[in-house]
């Protein structure tokens, strides 16, 4: 008997986890199509946005503020598209429970789907920036070795990160609507506290206080941007410590947000 009450709640988690997998699946396939929907270029806006972008701030920040870094537009672009999945998955998360509230009070689902699709559907766009970041390199002759093997291992922390943050702002927008407008300001206060147009050494050699020194020490994207670098720039082997606090504010975040969100997740019907 004991077994086949087993059996029976197997078949039951394995179907509800096929079904929210089929879900999740549709839900970003809908995002993609949406996004892309009666634009000529379609696609290729993955590619062309932050090429763009680094144009544009290659010539400020090279010939306005004379930054001698090597290779620069590479280091600039790569910055970028790193901290632009982000910034993406959190902002595209942050309505993904109210955003839904139709779709959640006519089916049965594992709302944890939703903020996690968000994060997804940024991948995708991340995995199409990354076509940018080779047009990069060829122009500058940089070609990838044997480091990049520790590419999709930063990717996946910084992906579980996201996760983590996007459960966490998805739920507290639910009871929050001022969550929405501040993240904004959190956001590009965050950029400017990350190495994406300067480096580290400029900003230890030009006399910063201390306090703002150990913001950055502290700024997770800081630990994510400068694996990115050391793998696909300047061709290297990440330092252990700075992969280590990847890994920590991965799992950290991840746990965050999970707590947060299944502590809270039986309130939203009464919210959305």
């Amino acid at each position: 008997m004991r077994e086949t009450k087993h059996t029976a709640g197997q078949v039951y988690a394995d179907s509800k986890l096929a079904k929210d997998l089929y879900v999740l699946r549709q839900l970003v396939v809908k995002d993609f199509k949406l996004k892309y929907r009666r634009s000529v270029l379609g696609i290729a806006w993955s590619v062309l946005n932050p090429l763009f972008m680094m144009v544009v701030q290659s010539l400020v920040f090279t010939y306005i503020f004379r930054h001698s870094i090597e290779n620069y537009p590479l280091y600039l672009i790569i910055g970028n598209v790193t901290f632009s999945f982000m910034s993406e998955a959190t902002k595209s998360s942050l309505r993904s429970i109210t955003g839904s509230a139709s779709l959640l009070k006519k089916i049965r689902i594992d709302r944890i789907v939703f903020p996690i699709q968000k994060v997804l559907f940024a991948l995708v766009n991340y995995a199409f920036s990354l076509v940018a970041v080779a047009l990069v390199m060829i122009v500058f002759r940089v070609v990838p070795s044997w480091q990049i093997i520790f590419f999709p291992i930063i990717l996946l922390m910084l992906t579980v990160f996201c996760i983590g943050l996007a459960m966490a702002l998805s739920a507290a927008v639910v009871f929050f609507r001022d969550v929405i407008h501040l993240w904004g300001v959190v956001i590009t206060a965050w950029m400017y506290f990350t190495p994406i147009f300067w480096d580290f050494d400029t900003l230890v050699g030009g006399n910063a206080p201390a306090a703002i020194i150990a913001i950055v020490k502290a700024n997770p994207m800081n630990c994510f941007v400068t694996c990115m670098r050391d793998i696909m720039l300047w061709q290297q082997v990440p330092s252990m410590k700075t992969m280590a606090l990847c890994l920590i504010w991965a799992v950290v975040m991840l746990l965050f947000g999970l707590w947060v969100f299944r502590k809270n997740e039986h309130k939203f019907i009464l919210y959305i």
